[in-house]
């Protein structure tokens, strides 16, 4: 029983903390900004609908990987082929986001957070990025994810404390709550900027690639309890610190949690940038993983893990010079949406019930809009 519980949690820690990479660090401003005091309601249906993706996911390491395995039909195997490539363009975006949330809240510890600081904070640390994994390739890296999944947690669960008791402290004051006012969208904006925050979400597809270290019930378990996890603090999270907004004045940017800690609970503000430090480069440094592991794949094996750094460091780099942090964020959701809908299509191809066809179909749809129509806040 403990070896057994010891290996869903080694199996969970992957997704987990992909998923917390992806944007604990950003998400409440944005939803403060596009839907105000219903942020938390936003969150629930964002995590609700990834879920439901995940569902999918989950049918395709049980259904999908047996048939590939075995004789697949053409649509099949050009549907996983295609989301292949889908999810290393995917990887790629979501490296350059990582990296540029990391250079956001480093450089605003500092005072020095201006456009031109994290291009160029982003281009170093990719470029040694791929230094190590030209030199000694990037699983000497590997431990970090798991070193800095713990960290995310710890600080975390001291956000929610401070923010917490910064919360007690307004209940009991004259003014009381204060929740922030959304900026004026029209409801089709509220739903584009939502959709664009699919991203935060994302990493729990990473399960369906664990499949040389775990078995098919325990990777099924491990998205599945990512999710539950992740859904949780993501809505505590928000909850606890949307009473502290308002004390941005509607000014939002990439680094504003740091403003909303050292109002609430000012000696958290360095734990909290070497936190999204560590969680930002562990989580850039799997994703280059993920993503080079699936070229190498693809082009059975003409092209090594090593040499495939250097395709996402250069897409990294570009993109990083080609639009900031909002607009990575929203272009990342539209990728994985892409690469969501593909594996929809693998899963419709496979499954032999006409009723979750018709779910899995309802799932392709939403994020067929997602991959059109999702745009950055603000």
């Amino acid at each position: 029983m403990k070896k057994e519980l010891r290996t869903l949690i080694d199996a969970t820690s992957t997704p987990l903390s992909s998923i917390f990479g992806s944007g604990f660090l950003v998400i409440v401003p944005i939803l403060a900004g596009a839907v105000g005091k219903y942020s938390v309601v936003a969150m629930a249906a964002v995590c609700a609908f990834a879920y439901a993706v995940g569902s999918v996911i989950r049918f395709n390491i049980r259904n999908a990987e047996p048939a590939l395995a075995d004789n697949p039909s053409e649509m099949t195997l050009s549907m996983e082929r295609s989301s292949d490539f889908a999810l290393v363009l995917a990887y790629v975006i979501s490296v350059c986001l990582y990296l540029h949330i990391l250079s956001s809240f480093v450089l605003g510890g500092f005072g020095a957070d201006t456009p031109l600081n994290e291009n160029l904070l982003t281009t170093a640390i990719v470029l040694g990025i791929m230094a190590i994994a030209l030199m000694k390739g990037l699983d000497a890296l590997g431990r970090l994810e798991e070193i800095g999944l713990y960290v995310t947690l710890l600080i975390i669960v001291l956000l929610l404390v401070g923010f917490s008791i910064f919360d007690l402290k307004a209940m009991q004051s004259a003014d009381g709550i204060v929740m922030p006012e959304a900026t004026t969208h029209t409801p089709w904006d509220v739903l584009t900027i939502v959709a664009g925050t699919l991203i935060v979400v994302q990493g729990f597809e990473t399960s369906r690639y664990l499949e040389k270290d775990f078995d098919v019930e325990i990777r099924v378990r491990s998205s599945r309890l990512s999710q539950i996890i992740s859904t949780v603090v993501y809505l505590l999270f928000i909850a606890v610190a949307l009473p502290v907004v308002h004390t941005l004045n509607g000014q939002y940017d990439d680094n504003s949690l740091l403003r909303l800690v050292g109002t609430a609970v000012a000696v958290l503000v360095a734990p909290l940038i070497i936190a999204a430090a560590l969680s930002q480069f562990s989580a850039a440094v799997a994703d280059t993983l993920g993503a080079t592991g699936n070229m190498e794949e693809a082009t059975h094996g003409h092209l090594s893990a090593r040499w495939g750094t250097l395709f996402v460091g250069i897409g990294a780099i570009a993109l990083s010079w080609s639009a900031n942090t909002e607009q990575i964020l929203a272009i990342a959701s539209r990728a994985f949406a892409f690469y969501y809908f593909l594996q929809c299509l693998v899963a419709f191809s496979v499954c032999p019930s006409a009723g979750k066809r018709v779910g899995i179909l309802a799932v392709a749809a939403v994020l067929l809009f997602i991959t059109v129509f999702a745009v950055p806040a603000g």
